[in-house]
């Protein structure tokens, strides 16, 4: 068997084992890579350098770029914008949505935006009484359109352009690909608003993404902040030192609720006061300012209550739920409300369901604390193993705090990595780390959220798929399947070569990923145009729109998969709508395409 029909049968195994299904595609792909080298098709090094490929490295950084723009707010701030802007009517709603997931798509890739947005629309339709699922899909076509407006809106691009240089020394420019992306944006919001509900189903999904909108007033009326409390500072000319609060005087009304030492442990009522201790009293303002001024006391935290409720949520602080589980450390230990513990601040306590009020408690299993604090020390709560967090504090704050204090940041960054991409000073793989290390650097994206942003299973994908694109290459399989698709076009019109790839690449695509269908498509369609005698670019470029036309099945891109979930969409939904959007795609593709790249 030669090397050519050797490459096309690993070619085959490998779809074959995407529609399978059984196998994850980051092991298919690895598996892809071994098998290549087994049959001698590539030596060891070709077969392991798709991972450290330029292509892998820039996925790989537009995947923490996008976590950046998620952690600092920006896209909660645009999705916010785009509810108040377009209302809840379906029309207004459906554009401004669809418009915002291809502009952002062109930022951060098509799935950074669909799950960006994800929370965002689910949330917009249930306020405006619709259906998830006559939104949802909608949002991941619009996100595979908006890709194609600038080069890092996808890795097909950046595939594409890479192609054109190897073969010819030109790369697409940045802003190129709009020239076709903009009317493919424009059609699919077309198709989706004129026949989308018709075409989608009325279904509503098993379970219902959680709602913070409105967190901190159910958080206010569940734990009655009516009143507050102060923390004030004993300092060291106070007379209360060496007082104990049993033998206290306070003004009416004021209410002691507890000390607290200077090393975080709560004072038994029988336990001397130091300096530099905290009591925490509550009452009306005068009453403490009468307290404070008469033992020379310092406040250092006024009440947050239901009044200064827009203090318990914003860009420094939060709050957040706390259980007490079985066998926690915290059985037993004494709180009150405006202890502190761990860098938050108790609000209040429940049991049994009633409010404790302002006394001390000594924790017991199943109790409920309201606490509030600076982001960081709230978000640790998620792996505090002495509490369970009701609602993940990093959710509720991506969700509610639009424009958080590392927006502006995360901005400049981006606006930095899109001048050095539009610019090409640099390859997209040099830009693409100046923008992972800058959101890094300032300190929009911890390290190890940088880590975890990254999607693995999509970085392995590519870099294993890498070698299977150079066999095709090399082992002449492209020349062949290109001769084939030459004699069918012979002697037609160059449109006939480009609808002939659009339908093998868009055939491909529904049953395996969009970066994985260009990867084995380049090379044959390279090959193809240089035989037909057809320009390159136009052929490139129509590769690029018929990749990303992956509207078919719920595998075609995961962007398709992301809306699946919360939509409750079925495997057989997807076609009915992506077939007339891909119809639409095609006439766009092989009538526009040829006009603005001569073949």
């Amino acid at each position: 068997m030669s090397d050519a029909t050797l490459s096309l049968v690993v070619l085959a195994c490998v779809v074959a084992l995407f529609v399978w299904n059984r196998l994850s595609v980051g092991t298919v792909a690895v598996l892809t890579a071994l098998a290549l080298y087994v049959t001698g098709l590539v030596d060891a090094t070709t077969a392991v350098s798709g991972f450290g490929d330029p292509v892998v490295v820039f996925i790989a950084t537009l995947f923490v770029v996008s976590e950046g723009l998620e952690a600092s707010g920006v896209t909660a701030w645009a999705g916010q914008l785009l509810v108040r802007r377009a209302g809840t009517g379906r029309t207004p709603l459906l554009v401004g949505a669809m418009a915002l997931a291809a502009v952002l798509a062109a930022v951060v890739t098509p799935n950074g935006a669909a799950a960006a947005l994800l929370p965002v629309v689910v949330l917009a339709a249930r306020r405006s009484r619709q259906p998830a699922a006559q939104m949802l899909m909608p949002l991941a076509f619009a996100a595979s359109a908006g890709a194609l407006l600038v080069l890092s809106g996808s890795t097909v691009n950046v595939i594409v352009s890479d192609a054109l240089f190897d073969a010819e020394g030109d790369r697409f420019g940045f802003f190129e690909f709009a020239l076709v992306g903009v009317p493919l944006v424009a059609a699919t919001v077309a198709v989706s608003l004129l026949l989308g509900r018709r075409l989608l189903p009325d279904r509503q999904p098993e379970t219902v993404t959680a709602d913070f909108s409105d967190h901190v007033s159910t958080l206010v009326e569940h734990y009655s902040l009516e009143r507050g409390f102060f923390r004030t500072r004993v300092t060291s000319a106070s007379d209360l030192v060496g007082a104990t609060t049993a033998e206290l005087e306070v003004p009416e009304q004021v209410l002691v609720l507890g000390v607290q030492h200077a090393d975080g442990r709560p004072a038994g009522t029988d336990e001397p006061i130091d300096a530099d201790d905290v009591l925490v009293v509550s009452g009306p303002s005068d009453g403490v300012s009468r307290l404070v001024e008469q033992h020379s006391l310092e406040v250092v935290t006024t009440p947050l209550t239901r009044d200064t409720r827009e203090a318990l949520l914003g860009r420094d602080a939060g709050v957040a739920e706390l259980v007490v589980p079985p066998r926690s450390r915290l059985i037993g230990q004494r709180v009150f409300p405006g202890v502190e513990r761990g860098g938050v601040t108790v609000l209040a306590v429940r049991r049994l369901g009633r409010e404790r009020g302002a006394q001390a408690t000594d924790l017991a299993e199943g109790d409920m604390l309201l606490v509030h604090g600076p982001w960081p020390a709230v978000e640790a709560l998620a792996q505090d193993d002495t509490v369970l967090v009701i609602d993940d504090p990093e959710e509720v704050r991506r969700q509610v705090v639009p424009l958080g204090a590392t927006a502006w940041r995360a901005l400049a960054v981006l606006a930095v990595t899109i001048v050095l991409l539009a610019s090409g000073s640099v390859s997209p793989a040099i830009a693409g780390l100046v923008g992972a290390v800058g959101m890094v650097l300032t300190r929009t994206v911890r390290p190890e959220q940088a880590y975890r942003a990254v999607s693995w299973q999509t970085v392995v994908l590519v870099g294993g798929l890498i070698p299977l694109s150079v066999a095709i290459s090399t082992s002449g399989a492209a020349d062949l399947v290109a001769e084939h698709l030459v004699a069918i076009v012979d002697g037609g019109d160059a449109r006939l070569l480009l609808a002939v790839l659009f339908l093998l690449t868009l055939v491909l695509g529904q049953v395996i990923s969009n970066t994985a269908t260009v990867l084995i498509v380049v090379p044959i369609a390279v090959s193809a145009a240089q035989e037909s005698g057809v320009a390159l670019a136009p052929v490139l470029m129509l590769v690029a729109v018929a990749g990303a036309a992956s509207f078919l099945t719920p595998i075609a891109t995961p962007a398709n998969m992301i809306v699946m979930g919360p939509a409750g969409y079925r495997f057989g939904d997807y076609w009915k709508l992506g077939l007339v959007t891909t119809l639409a795609w095609f006439v766009i593709a092989v009538g526009l395409i040829p006009v603005v790249w001569p073949t």
